[in-house]
């Protein structure tokens, strides 16, 4: 939703970026609803105000798109990208936003010219609320990371409002529809409503133990609740979470369940 605003400020003349860039996982892997966002709200109002709003894949040297969810569900594949829950309760380690957002935009902006003598400015969409997820990583020699929102005192409550006055509806969280990040009613939601997809995120965690268990390794998991997703996530409706840090072995959840990069638009 940020960077919506971030898109919504600088088609009313409050901000001054002249390209933004979307990073696209994977048709297989993004939230279904923020490609739909994308493509019937978002881009045709970049376009109506004369923004570019480019979309990005992270593409193989013979051309052909990769995806996260090829990645994790190649055959014989061990890399698992994403922060799944070790058996401890704690995240493993994640490259997806690396490998999928920030490495594919920045091949854009050295395409596009930037580099270490003349370095892009890269806005990031973060707002006051999410402080916290500001520099958690160095600027890269060809760009220069910038926080808008932080620079404008807006708060998330903030770009609803934004988003809105510019007559477009406030898009759903981004981010993949199997990520580790999501709360416990997100994936209850998501049993309840898009059985045919929470079926499909079983399969991607039972695909990926069966090779944890070839290799003798100790299973992970899509949540932080140490077992199969099909057995923790109740059929039942879950309550909203309002502070379940108390019941987190690792203490660093994301405050809203969603990708906690910053990365969705660029």
């Amino acid at each position: 939703m940020q960077s919506v605003a971030v898109l919504a400020l600088t088609a009313m003349g409050e901000l001054d970026f002249d390209v933004f860039l979307f990073a696209n996982v994977g048709e297989d892997s993004e939230n279904p609803a923020t490609l739909s966002y994308l493509h019937q709200h978002a881009m045709p109002f970049a376009a109506a105000h004369g923004i570019e709003l480019r979309e990005l894949h992270r593409t193989r040297r013979d051309g052909s798109i990769e995806t996260l969810y090829d990645r994790l569900m190649r055959e014989g594949s061990r890399s698992i990208p994403i922060p799944v829950r070790m058996s401890n309760g704690a995240p493993g380690t994640r490259s997806c936003t690396v490998d999928f957002k920030i490495k594919v935009t920045g091949r854009e902006l050295k395409r596009r010219g930037a580099s270490a003598r003349c370095p892009a400015t890269l806005g990031i969409g973060i707002s006051v609320d999410e402080i916290h997820r500001a520099n958690n990583r160095r600027s890269e020699p060809y760009e220069q990371i910038v926080y808008p929102l932080l620079e404008l005192g807006i708060r998330r409550t903030d770009c609803a409002r934004i988003i809105q006055s510019v007559g477009l509806p406030v898009p759903p969280p981004s981010s993949c529809w199997f990520c580790p990040h999501h709360r416990p009613e997100t994936w209850a939601a998501m049993r309840r409503t898009q059985p045919a997809q929470f079926r499909q995120a079983c399969q991607l965690e039972n695909t990926i133990n069966a090779r944890r268990t070839a290799m003798n390794s100790d299973p992970v998991w899509l949540t932080r609740f140490n077992g199969p997703l099909d057995q923790v996530i109740p059929l039942t409706p879950v309550l909203p979470s309002t502070d379940d840090r108390a019941d987190d072995p690792a203490g660093d959840r994301d405050d809203d369940g969603r990708c906690d990069s910053g990365w969705c638009f660029t």
